[in-house]
């Protein structure tokens, strides 16, 4: 079942189906009506991404079993006609790919810019300078998870950015693609949800409705998301004692000995194999990435005036990350291609060739891309929020001073479900926003609100479980593109990252827990710290020991 003809047999039988799913669609395109799933706000509107994340786990292929988990949901939203299911299918994907196509043009070009720095031999040098002057592994991850807390104002960008640039670091001090792909995926999201000036805190604000309060409620909900911040600590903890356990300690002592991937399926293994300038320079690849930064952090700035902003808060605040990535992209990008052509570092043919080279890179990124947004449209559609809102509507009697440890369970669960934090927290937020607040809607808080430490805590916990949700599920955005940056196999990412996102997890519902009854930030932040560093102490003496063992037999 994993062998390379049958998962090309796969992709092909995919191909053949969308097609046919076009003729379909066009043969029954008139006349159509919306139809009510009978299982519409139930449990089983949760069957579409477990089929999916099921089979993705069982087959370890993420195409077919995306696809499957799709027309799973379709049937049920269409009450089992296949023509019906097939034509829904067709529509919600090409929906989805049309309305994010500004997110597609971000990840083309940033292929574009990979292969234009590869061609114009800027990463070699890079890559031979960082060899030389980092000179351990440890110092290798330093430098990645500094780089991503740098690029910390949109994750989107943070994960293909940071995985792009490290790649060769990481490769040249031996560390497994897997582990360069957590770095980016567990650094940027952590980063973004605590950055104030970032599309996430624009995010959080847009769904709270007032600007105002709803900027200083992010601010003061930030000592309380015990899973971004104990994310960090364990990052840093495990970086100092060089700590690796799970799927990912297979990884790393692969790597160690040469082997980058691991498994059978590495798809991105020839990616850089490609000619390139050999009088290259660092420059070559250090200056596109600042104009790339400078050019999409300033088109963030400059879409959230367009929409109404009138300061750089209020900006960020009005911004739109789908807009605003692939203008400031394609910017950096003719500005950068004028710069190889003025270093004479390649010629204007040349440049061209690197067009198609760079979205063939990103061309599994996108695919899955496509496949996870549709997915997690149809589980929208067959009411999975809304069930899920329910149990948290009913569980705000007798367990009210543990809500918000359930709330981070129950958030986490549907950023898994549904992969995408942004969605989870969109509906959860204002469901919990009046139980805390005596029933007053987000958009009615006042700033006398802003004293009420358990709706902080609560609010803080529905963001961290969201992120933590979305860490996990396969069907992430997120994940999917920091797979894509480090170019890792992205069942791999999925395996390693997430034992460590449930050992974050745990220890960050059990100080839910004893939040709740203390809900002074000054004395519960330290405690879930230090109860995160001795989790990560256990945990190193415990692969101390295996390691020991290992190096006897």
């Amino acid at each position: 079942m994993n062998s390379p003809r049958m998962r090309r047999f796969g992709k092909l039988l995919l191909v053949v189906f969308a097609l046919a799913c076009v003729l379909t669609t066009a043969a029954f395109a008139e006349g159509d009506a919306e139809v009510v799933s009978a299982v519409h706000g139930t449990i089983a509107s949760l069957l579409p991404p477990v089929v999916a994340i099921g089979l993705a786990l069982i087959t370890k292929e993420v195409y077919s079993s995306l696809f499957l988990g799709i027309l799973v949901g379709c049937f049920l939203q269409v009450n089992g006609n296949p023509i019906d299911a097939f034509q829904f299918f067709v529509s919600h994907l090409c929906s989805n790919a049309g309305g994010n196509m500004g997110i597609l043009m971000f990840l083309v070009i940033l292929g574009t810019m990979v292969a234009l720095m590869i061609r114009a031999g800027g990463s070699k040098a890079y890559g031979d300078w960082a060899v030389s002057h980092i000179k351990t592994k440890s110092g290798a991850l330093w430098s990645t998870f500094i780089l991503a807390i740098v690029l910390g104002v949109d994750d989107y960008f943070n994960n293909l950015t940071t995985g792009n640039v490290m790649r060769p670091v990481a490769d040249g001090h031996h560390i497994s693609r897997a582990k360069l792909s957590y770095m980016c995926d567990a650094t940027a999201a952590p980063v973004c949800i605590m950055m104030p000036v970032s599309s996430w805190a624009a995010a959080v604000t847009g769904v709270i409705g007032n600007e105002e309060v709803g900027f200083q409620i992010f601010l003061r909900a930030i000592p309380f998301n015990y899973y971004a911040i104990l994310t960090l600590v364990f990052i840093i903890v495990m970086t100092c004692l060089n700590i690796d356990y799970g799927p990912m300690r297979t990884h790393e002592l692969n790597a160690a000995k040469g082997d980058l991937y691991t498994t059978p399926e590495r798809p991105f293994e020839n990616a850089a194999e490609m000619k390139f300038n050999p009088d290259g320079k660092v420059i070559d690849l250090v200056i596109p990435v600042i104009i790339l930064i400078i050019g999409c952090v300033s088109s963030m700035i400059y879409v959230g005036f367009q929409n109404g902003g009138h300061d750089l808060i209020t900006a960020f605040a009005n911004t739109s990350a789908f807009d605003a990535l692939p203008l400031g992209s394609l910017i950096a990008l003719i500005i950068n291609m004028i710069y190889f052509m003025v270093r004479r570092s390649m010629k204007f043919t040349e440049l061209m060739d690197c067009l198609p080279e760079g979205f063939k890179q990103m061309v599994p990124a996108i695919l899955i891309l496509c496949l996870a947004w549709t997915i997690g449209d149809v589980t929208k559609g067959l009411g999975a929020p809304e069930f899920v809102a329910g149990i948290v509507k009913n569980l705000s009697g007798s367990l009210y001073a543990l809500l918000p440890a359930v709330v981070f369970i129950i958030a986490a669960f549907l950023g898994f479900a549904t992969g995408t934090s942004w969605g989870t927290f969109s509906i959860l937020l204002p469901i919990v926003i009046p139980v805390f607040s005596g029933g007053t809607p987000a958009v009615d808080l006042t700033v006398g609100d802003l004293n009420n430490n358990l709706l902080m805590i609560s609010i803080a916990a529905t963001l961290g479980g969201a992120v933590m949700g979305d860490h996990c599920s396969p069907i992430s955005d997120t994940t999917i593109m920091a797979s894509s940056g480090a170019q890792c196999y992205h069942l791999n990412h999925v395996a390693t990252q997430l034992p460590y996102a449930v050992t974050v997890a745990v220890v960050a519902f059990v100080n839910y827990i004893i939040t709740a009854f203390i809900q002074v930030p000054f004395i519960c932040l330290p405690i879930a710290i230090v109860s995160m560093v001795l989790v990560m102490l256990v945990i190193g003496k415990v692969n101390h020991s295996m390691n020991r063992h290992s190096q006897r037999d």
